[in-house]
């Protein structure tokens, strides 16, 4: 059997208020990011204490996390668009390496 070829990538998980979704994914989209997964209503704790991730009266009133993968010299520019707006509201980027199949989906 033949082996799958895999390709480096940094997965950024990107965590903020479901009112800013529209400024990350504008920052993603400017910086050249081919997609990315929304993932809605999250629940979790951290230094704001307990979040339960339920709609209250909108989608602005909960946390999402934006998944990308992403090569590895677009990690600083997007963090660098981020820095300001996290100095202002709560939210963190995780920033992991990982292995992807079919590269060609990752390329813009």
């Amino acid at each position: 059997m033949k082996e799958s070829k895999l390709s480096s990538l940094k997965k950024l998980e990107i965590i903020v208020g479901g009112e800013h979704q529209a400024f990350a994914t504008d920052l993603l989209d400017r910086a050249g990011v081919s997609g990315y997964t929304i993932i809605n209503n999250l629940s979790g704790k951290g230094q704001h204490g307990y979040h339960e991730g339920h709609l209250m009266f909108n989608e602005d009133d909960v946390l999402i996390m934006i998944i990308a993968a992403v090569p590895d010299e677009l990690v600083n520019p997007i963090l660098q668009g981020f820095e300001p707006f996290y100095n202002e509201h709560s939210g963190v980027v995780f920033v992991t390496d990982i292995q992807v199949a079919r590269m060609v989906k990752f390329q813009s």
